[in-house]
């Protein structure tokens, strides 16, 4: 069957006389004298084939749809500014993310995302778009549960696959340091990257797409990491205005608006879309430069492309080392960017420990003598006064080319909040070798125990003489709080041996319930509060933990409860069905108890040492807030930070009676 025409043809005066127009065209157009010559008609285009087709200016390689959002503006300036041809390659597509639009979960979701996310590209101008099929599972703040859920070395081939056939000239892409706040999926695309870089031109990586696929090596022109990580600094304007009247931001906001379900309606008025976005080169064929404007500068290269140095050398001795030993996610990350020469994207980057408050901590030493001969010194630690710090064997003797791990301990004062600079020195009769860490106190809590179990319900008060904690409005984990009265708790716990208790009351000025009974998940988009248990205490990731988002009412006025990102996920119908929840209001808010068994959480309390254990309240004053909106403005919690919700080694610690 042939498909029906845009415009019938209707029969009729105006139709014939269109008719005769036409033909008397045509007939003038072929009348000698008339007719154009070939030599003064353009050469027809030849449509572009094969690898020409796919050639690529510049990728941008990400974890989910909606990552493209902070270089959003940049893409739009050259794909619709420039006509340069952007492809973007995304590791998953979004489906383990919230949804603020409708019922949508799981796969279903990464369908509505994609639709969104290519609405999105076609308005920015980006040409093409590919996904490396990986599973967008929950929020981690973990590289290395991502990997280990990804498989690492396939989702590299799949991404080096893409960089052969494409050919970019430039690589950009997310930050990969293990920075708190940074979701473990953008650190992994960002690894990625930076591998499929070096990857792509070496025959011996995945020689099978060269054999069996017709694929060439490629080596990609420069590589650039967003934000500034140090060395050359190149900075795209925002603002500059583009065919159509329109500034690359304008065009990115509109782009942007059409992640919906990731409430990204607002976009389109943001202010923030207009300041200039920089981007690091970390690595390049073409010479680096303290600042530049363009990220194709000096492209096209003829000839072979070779790497060039980066401008900032890694510090060298050849002396006896000393150095503080960091959280696993940092080891693996300094131990990566040496391996991928990238020393010099890294300079920036300032780890931290963490510490727990009003108890002694060990905290370990590397020291290392290359040289010929033996070495010797003593060990000291500096840190504020009200610190102490313990260093038993200071006295140490290291033979030459020995390395030794030396255990000190630190005891923060109870209570201590604030970050603080340690210092590790050795003392030797050559001089002082000396290692500087941040230290991040975490708070610690004993829960005793009780012989009567309390009633969840509130027809008792049996919670009166039960110590109670606070959580300030101040104890910021995102967002902001305006006094007291917008966002504060109180919480207190108990255990009887088999079940933790909790009562949490809640200071919310604007309580918003927007959530429906078939849409319990999500606890960020509206007021809820968040309980995170990790039984080992410590955890870098959150798959072995015990996640609960609790909401006061749904839109029935009914308390509801789901997990979330950790090691069972759903409602707790289902993933938690011994746990127990109520909740109340309150003339100044809200309170939400909770029995939880220590079978649910995977707690065995007589051989528990320090299990992790967080709060975190959230709280949205959109007072006509759309059902199952995302409404959160800010998150407090008793040991707040960014990201904590997926980082367990920031949780407080619990001791049980």
């Amino acid at each position: 069957m042939f498909p029906m025409p845009l415009h019938p043809f209707r029969p009729g005066l105006p139709g014939l006389l269109n008719i005769f127009a036409c033909t008397v065209a045509v007939c003038l157009w072929l009348a000698p004298g008339v007719v154009a010559t070939a030599a003064t008609q353009p050469p027809p285009l030849t449509p572009k084939q094969g690898a020409a087709l796919l050639k690529a200016d510049i990728m941008g390689v990400f974890a989910h749809p909606d990552d493209e959002t902070g270089m959003a503006a940049t893409l739009a300036n050259y794909a619709m500014g420039r006509g340069t041809v952007v492809a973007n390659v995304y590791c998953t597509r979004g489906e383990g993310g919230g949804n603020m639009v409708g019922t949508h979960l799981g796969p279903a979701l990464g369908i509505l995302r994609e639709a969104e996310l290519r609405d999105c590209l076609g308005r920015l101008g980006v040409r093409y778009c590919y996904f490396l099929d990986q599973a967008d599972f929950f929020y981690t703040e973990s590289s290395a549960a991502t990997f280990a859920k990804w498989g690492k070395e396939e989702t590299l081939r799949r991404l080096v696959r893409l960089v052969r056939a494409l050919q970019p000239e430039v690589i950009v892409t997310m930050n990969p340091a293990s920075t708190p706040g940074q979701h473990g999926h953008h650190q992994a695309a960002a690894i990625l990257a930076v591998e499929a870089f070096s990857a792509a031109p070496d025959p011996k990586r995945f020689p099978e797409q060269l054999t069996d696929e017709g694929l060439g090596t490629w080596q990609a022109r420069k590589l650039y990491l967003s934000g500034d990580q140090g060395g050359t600094i190149a900075t795209i304007q925002t603002t500059n205005m583009l065919a159509g009247g329109k500034s690359s931001a304008d065009i990115a906001a509109e782009a942007l608006s059409q992640h919906r379900s990731q409430a990204f309606g607002g976009f389109v008025n943001s202010p923030w879309l207009r300041r200039p976005q920089s981007f690091s080169l970390v690595k390049s064929v073409v010479p680096f430069l303290e600042k530049e404007t363009d990220l194709l500068r000096g492209l096209p290269v003829s000839g072979a492309a070779r790497l060039m140095s980066p401008p900032l050398k890694p510090v060298t001795t050849s002396g006896p080392g000393l150095r503080i030993v960091q959280r696993p996610a940092v080891e693996r990350y300094l131990a990566w960017v040496k391996e991928q020469g990238l020393e010099h994207a890294a300079a920036s980057f300032s780890p931290d420990l963490p510490v727990i408050a009003g108890v002694s901590n060990d905290v370990r030493l590397e020291v290392s003598n290359p040289g010929n001969a033996p070495l010797s010194g003593r060990l000291e630690l500096r840190a504020p006064a009200e610190w102490l710090v313990d260093v038993s064997n200071n006295a140490m003797r290291l033979e030459a080319g020995g390395r030794q791990i030396v255990t000190v301990r630190i005891t923060p004062p109870l209570g201590a909040k604030q970050d603080v600079e340690m210092t590790a020195v050795m003392k030797r009769a050559e001089g002082e070798i000396t290692a500087v860490t941040r230290l991040h106190p975490v708070p610690r809590l004993v829960v005793p125990r009780v012989r009567t179990s309390p009633l969840i319900e509130f027809t008792s008060d049996g919670w009166k003489k039960v110590a109670r904690h606070s959580i300030s409005h101040t104890s910021l984990a995102q967002g902001s709080a305006r006094d007291e009265t917008d966002s504060s708790a109180s919480f207190s716990l108990i255990h009887d041996g088999k079940t933790l208790y909790l009562d949490v009351e809640v200071k919310d000025d604007v309580l918003v319930s927007n959530i429906a009974p078939n849409d319990i998940k999500g606890h960020w988009r509206s007021d809820s509060v968040e309980i995170c248990i990790d039984p080992k205490g410590g955890s870098e990731d959150t798959l072995g933990c015990y996640k609960i988002g609790i909401f006061p009412f749904d839109t029935e006025g009914k308390v509801r409860a789901s997990r979330d990102a950790d090691a069972k996920q759903g409602p707790v119908e289902i993933t938690a069905p011994g746990t127990r929840i109520a909740s109340k209001r309150t003339p100044d808010g809200y309170t939400i108890r909770a029995a939880i068994p220590f079978t649910e959480i995977g707690i065995a309390p007589r051989k528990a040492r320090s299990p992790g254990f967080n709060i975190i309240i959230y709280d949205g004053d959109k007072r006509d807030a759309a059902i199952g909106e995302n409404i959160n403005k800010s998150r407090i919690a008793w040991s707040p930070r960014s990201g904590v919700q997926g980082r367990p080694e920031d949780w407080g610690r619990i001791a049980l009676e």
